[in-house]
């Protein structure tokens, strides 16, 4: 079934399919607020660094370093660059684009992003009221394309930790989503078949389009009402709303 996001329309889960044993969740952008932690820590960085006195405004520093980290990001997911060349790359490339080459300064800004950002400790709303929910009644796995060292911290700084069984990378099971050695991975941590597992992330791609890799069903988390016409098993905008449909 085609689903256009302007419409919310999906399958609905019915007791006759929900035989779920554990869920799996993406978690930069479905549990963790990615967007939030990020412009916190850049408005710190900003600051720290006396950026504006450089001739680096806050507002274009933040949207610069969205849309970079954004393509970067989408090249990493196509395997097309590896996690290294975004540590390395990702500042270098936002001072460029106010013509100010600093390798040092890049550097640092780098590994202070890289190891602050994961310790900023907001989430999505109702991220924790419904995994408190969930936990009642499923087992519950993180597969997430982010760097190993830094996730558990991420969900340490959430207070989410205790929620999960498992913690899947893609750097740990060797393959990143949408591949489906990633999901098969995380199913054969879990002891289970794939008709057992739903799939939740925000991502059609790599969340979506690789449980589907792997004859998972999915729930695609989508706030922004973004119009698609992907087959999911069910959409919703809000994670409160996973309490009606699980």
């Amino acid at each position: 079934m085609s689903i256009n996001g302007s419409d919310h329309v999906g399958l609905s889960f019915t007791s006759s399919n929900r035989n779920y044993k554990c869920i799996f969740f993406d978690l930069d952008h479905t549990l963790w607020d990615y967007e939030g932690n990020a412009r916190e820590m850049l408005f710190e960085l900003h600051a720290y660094h006396n950026l504006t006195d450089k001739g680096i405004p806050f507002e274009d520093f933040h949207q610069h370093f969205k849309v970079i980290n954004l393509e970067m990001w989408g090249l990493y997911d196509r395997g097309l660059i590896d996690n290294e060349v975004i540590r390395t790359q990702r500042f270098r490339k936002v001072l460029e684009k106010f013509n100010h080459v600093d390798d040092k300064l890049s550097a640092n800004l780098s590994h202070e992003y890289l190891y602050g950002c994961p310790k900023k400790c907001n989430l999505i709303p109702y991220a924790k009221e419904v995994l408190e929910y969930l936990s009642r009644s499923y087992s519950m796995t993180v597969v997430t394309n982010g760097f190993e060292e830094i996730q558990h911290v991420k969900l340490l700084s959430g207070n989410i930790t205790h929620y999960f069984s498992h913690v899947i990378t893609s750097q740990k099971a060797g393959y990143k989503k949408p591949a489906r050695e990633i999901f098969d991975y995380a199913l054969a941590v879990n002891n289970l078949a794939c008709n057992e597992v739903v799939m939740i992330g925000d991502n059609l791609i790599t969340d979506i389009g690789g449980a589907k890799n792997a004859c998972i069903d999915t729930i695609f988390y989508n706030p922004g009402a973004v119009s698609h016409s992907s087959e999911v098993h069910h959409e919703i905008r809000c994670l409160s709303e996973l309490q009606r449909i699980l």
